[in-house]
Formats: structure tokens, C-alpha cells, sequence
């Protein structure tokens, strides 16, 4: 059985069998919950139900948050992506759309996929979604992607975090771009090292990234940064379908991504007192949504 702690060895592993990353942990999951594969794979087909629903509700024109700070801009982006001449191409437009429809929708309370957090709940959509949209995978592939991107999700939440009152949004939205990177690498007909490498590259782009949400909420500037995360899945993607490799062992980037999460202040995680929080213009926010604060 897997035990998660190494993206590398699941990469080894899969290639060794034969098999997809995804394959690879979905036998695992069947022997360690004693549940029959076909069970495990209608229930991540659910999974993708559920975030197909949520993409197409979230474009919804008029969608707008509770605190109504936000809402619209997937409708936006589906509109200029229509116009065509989007510079980052029909699936970098519809991942990016895609992305800020789910993200958008959990901030209206709708009902998402945590992947692997709600605040990163339109990265892997994006990604996915944007394939089966354009016509470039079927649906057999997004499930097995969507099992490749739980396995290396499994593997970061142990030896890192995907919390961002823990590590920054480099955990969270970090974490769901290199999840969606592997993914699509292997949507795409990629090896499990291809998939090992997309992992690496996504997560060494958004090191760093602090958590700094306006008033405490998920929406600004959680919601935008949905939409980098997938396209540095993307970029990531392409990279490693092209052979290029990171420098740096994926292993050895993840346990980095944890040193780099460990050293950020507190005012950067989350608790919304640095970065744009602490802005004039987040501190105005706050303060026209929940009043003056002692």
C-alpha cells in the first residue's frame, strides 16, 4: 500500500506497473478502504458532476457573493472568450473562465469540490473542465486525472500543507496548480514522470505566495488568483510535455514549499492584517462590511 510522502516514488511506481499515476492510486484506495474500484470511480465521477454544475452556475451573469463584493467576471471572461482572440488561446480562456465561475460560486455559498481547499476550488476545474470543453480528453481521462491530482494532493498534505492559515497561499492555491498540472499531463497521454516534473515546475511558480485575503473573506484576492493558479498549471503542463525538467527534485521543492510556509509571519497567513488586506483600500472594505474594528 502507498503511504503518500513522495510524489517522486508514486511517479516510479505507476511507471513501473505500467500505469497512470492515477490508476496507481485509485488500486490503493480500493485495497485501503476495501471498496470496489468501480465504486471509487463512480464517486469521483460525482466529483466531476458536481464541479461541471458548479462552472456552469457560476458564469450565471448576475451571480454575486453574499458580502456582494463579488461575482460577474467568470460571465465576463465566457463573453470575451466567445469574441475569440483571447491571448492565452480557447483552452487558456476557458480555464481561466472556468476557474473563476467555480471560485466565484463558492463565494455565493454554491456548492464545490474542495480541491484541495475552497479557496483553490477553481484551479483543478479549470484545468480539467477546459480539456473536456475543448474537446482534447473524455471523460474516462478526467477521472483518472482527477485521481492523479488526489494522489499528489495526499502527498503535499503530508510532507507540506494545503491550508493557508498554515503556509500561505502557496499551499492552497500552490498546491491545486501543481494537483491540476500532473493532471493534465496525464489527460494528455503524458508518463507518470512528465507528470512528476508539471507537479514541480507548478508548485516552484507560486512559492511564496502569501494569504491575504480582503476582510477575512474569500473572494479578493482569492478568486483572481484561482485563475493564475490554472494557467501556471497550464504553463507547467506544457513544460513537462515537452520534456523540459525542473532542476530542482519534486520531492525536495515540496519540503521547501514547507520551510517557506513555516517562515511567513502570521500577518500572511490568513489572519487578513498584511499584503492587500492591510491595503487602504482592503481596510476600507473591511471596515464598510463589518464596521470599525478595535
Amino acid at each position: 500500500m502507498l503511504d503518500y510522502t513522495s510524489i517522486h516514488e508514486l511517479a516510479v511506481q505507476a511507471a513501473a506497473q505500467g500505469v497512470t499515476i492515477g490508476q496507481l492510486a485509485l488500486a490503493d484506495q480500493a485495497a485501503q478502504t476495501e471498496t470496489a474500484p468501480d465504486i471509487l470511480v463512480r464517486r469521483m465521477r460525482r466529483n466531476l458532476e458536481v464541479m461541471q454544475a458548479a462552472a456552469r452556475d457560476g458564469a450565471a451573469k448576475d451571480l454575486r457573493s453574499t458580502s456582494g463584493l463579488t461575482g460577474g467576471d467568470a460571465w465576463k471572461m465566457r463573453e470575451y472568450l466567445a469574441r475569440g482572440g483571447a491571448l492565452c488561446g480557447p483552452v487558456g480562456a476557458r480555464a481561466i473562465a472556468i476557474a473563476l465561475a467555480v471560485a466565484e460560486y463558492n463565494a455565493a455559498m454554491g456548492r464545490i469540490v474542495a480541491a484541495p481547499t475552497a479557496g483553490s476550488c477553481g484551479i483543478l476545474p479549470g484545468a480539467v473542465l477546459a480539456l473536456l470543453e475543448q474537446g482534447l480528453a473524455d471523460e474516462d481521462a478526467a477521472v483518472d486525472g482527477l485521481f492523479c491530482a488526489g494522489a499528489i494532493g495526499m502527498v503535499i498534505a503530508n510532507q507540506a500543507s494545503i491550508a493557508g492559515a498554515e503556509g500561505g497561499c502557496q499551499a492552497e492555491c500552490g498546491s491545486a496548480s501543481a494537483m491540476a498540472a500532473a493532471a493534465l499531463v496525464q489527460m494528455r497521454g503524458g508518463t507518470p514522470a512528465m507528470a512528476e516534473q508539471a507537479a514541480a515546475i507548478a508548485i516552484k511558480n507560486q512559492l511564496g505566495l502569501v494569504c491575504d485575503p480582503v476582510a477575512g473573506l474569500v473572494e479578493v484576492p482569492c478568486i483572481k488568483r484561482n485563475a493564475g493558479g490554472v494557467t501556471n498549471a497550464l504553463t507547467a503542463a506544457d513544460m513537462a510535455l515537452a520534456g523540459i525538467v525542473s532542476v530542482i527534485p519534486v520531492d525536495e521543492v515540496v519540503s521547501a514549499m514547507r520551510e517557506v510556509g513555516e517562515s511567513l509571519p502570521c500577518a500572511l497567513r490568513e489572519t487578513a492584517q498584511g499584503g492587500l488586506a492591510a491595503t487602504p483600500t482592503g481596510k476600507r472594505i473591511r471596515e464598510q462590511l463589518f464596521g470599525k474594528q478595535n
